[in-house]
């Protein structure tokens, strides 16, 4: 295979994995970014690879909890009402999403995309010698009594129709075999034991970006303005000149809509605006990384401490953070915890790049055949990153991809 020239546009972690594994093809790639190695949302997730997370946000009937958003601003979903009114059309496409024939054919391919990127991490994980960056200690979702149990049920039968192993506890004591400590007001769990976590997101990520640099990669910084199809390549419009590249993959998360427009392309892609709060030291004996469902948070392991974090707010690039969400998290992680201590902790909010149907973007670019678009995952970049890299390498050595990729293209909006 011939060799050519690819810049990849984004150094968070689905730009960087996807560098490598172009690289690894043999390919001579470069990395540009406006601050640099996971700078943004890659920085500060919460660090786990959420494998069993194949429900999308638009589930039928969702739409009726919309006014509920609105009046709770705190709450794990939420929609501040300065945005309410720019958020609308994507809303309606949203809306579409939860339909039960497009639910049902989101939720097909979320999970084809999961088990190819569950496996394609464990070939990464193998090939940079990463074990040491990983946790394997399984998640445990917890439920407040029966009610809420019950009502999980559904989502836990779709989960092993797609092939997730998980084991259904009913009883305190089922928890507290896998996790002491909890509160007794959880009663019940379901615990998926092939979770992963990395021990730091950023860690990883620059990890990889490591591996990438002293196998030849360039990683550099630049202000990218605009991107044009010329007949020999793609010629990318920085704030100091133009570069020229034979391919360019997109992968600039949150942003990357911006960019997808000097093209041509209008994306509907909005941010789920997360928080959370680091402590660098724990309080609390987390044996396992912690979901609680129905409050939208949860509790992981980040390098010797913890991380609180979640909840989602639909707000764009712009509005200020309303760091009163994290510190709703804390107050309800420290009554689910006992023990636990919310003092001296750092907060951060960051972007989730958000499509209508909770699926990323990967494809060529409608009107320029040599841009690859890869963003648009959500809350699941870092769970999808090595998926999305072998991916991204099939389309630019014209093969055909390890799964089926239309549910992925940007044609669809």
């Amino acid at each position: 295979m011939a060799r050519s020239d690819i810049i990849v546009i984004g150094a968070g972690i689905i730009g960087v994995t996807s560098a490598l594994a172009l690289q690894r093809e043999g390919h001579r790639v470069r990395i540009l970014d406006r601050k640099g190695v996971a700078a943004e949302t890659s920085r500060g997730n919460a660090g786990a690879f959420a494998y069993t997370d194949i429900e999308p946000l638009a589930t039928p009937g969702i739409l009726r909890k919309a006014p509920k958003w609105l009046l709770d601003p705190l709450g794990p979903l939420s929609i501040p009402p300065a945005y309410a009114l720019p958020l609308m059309p994507w809303m309606l496409r949203f809306w579409r999403a939860s339909w039960q024939d497009r639910y049902a054919a989101a939720v097909a391919a979320q999970a084809s995309l999961m088990h190819h990127s569950r496996a394609a991490l464990e070939r990464l994980i193998a090939n940079v010698d990463g074990e040491p960056l990983m946790r394997r200690e399984g998640q445990l979702q917890v439920y407040e009594g029966e009610a809420a149990y019950r009502a999980s049920l559904p989502a836990w039968t779709l989960r092993r129709q797609h092939g997730v192993r998980f084991d259904l506890l009913e009883s305190p004591a089922a928890l507290a075999e896998i996790q002491p400590g909890l509160s007794p007001r959880f009663t019940h769990a379901g615990y998926t034991p092939d979770w992963m976590n990395t021990v730091d997101p950023a860690r990883w990520t620059e990890y990889l970006a490591q591996q990438f640099v002293a196998a030849g990669g360039v990683i550099a910084t630049a202000d990218i303005r605009a991107l044009r199809q010329a007949s020999d390549g793609v010629e990318i419009e920085t704030a100091t000149g133009t570069i020229r590249a034979d391919q360019v993959v997109l992968a600039a998360g949150a942003w990357s809509h911006h960019l997808a427009r000097t093209l041509g392309d209008t994306i509907p892609l909005e941010t789920e605006r997360g928080y959370n709060t680091t402590f660098s030291t724990a309080s609390f004996d987390l044996r396992t990384h912690l979901t609680f469902a129905d409050h939208g948070f949860v509790v992981s392991k980040i390098g010797e401490g913890l991380r609180v974090g979640g909840a989602v707010e639909l707000g764009g690039l712009r509005l200020a953070p309303n760091y009163k969400r994290a510190e709703t998290l804390l107050r309800k992680a420290r009554d689910f915890l006992p023990g636990f201590d919310p003092q001296g902790g750092t907060q951060w909010m960051g972007f989730r790049p958000s499509l209508p149907d909770s699926l990323p973007i990967i494809s060529r670019a409608p009107r320029a055949d040599r841009v690859i678009y890869a963003f648009g995952h959500g809350h699941l970049g870092l769970t999808q990153s090595a998926g999305t890299a072998e991916l991204v390498a099939a389309l630019a050595a014209h093969r055909d991809p390890a799964i089926e990729l239309q549910a992925f293209d940007a044609a669809r909006f």
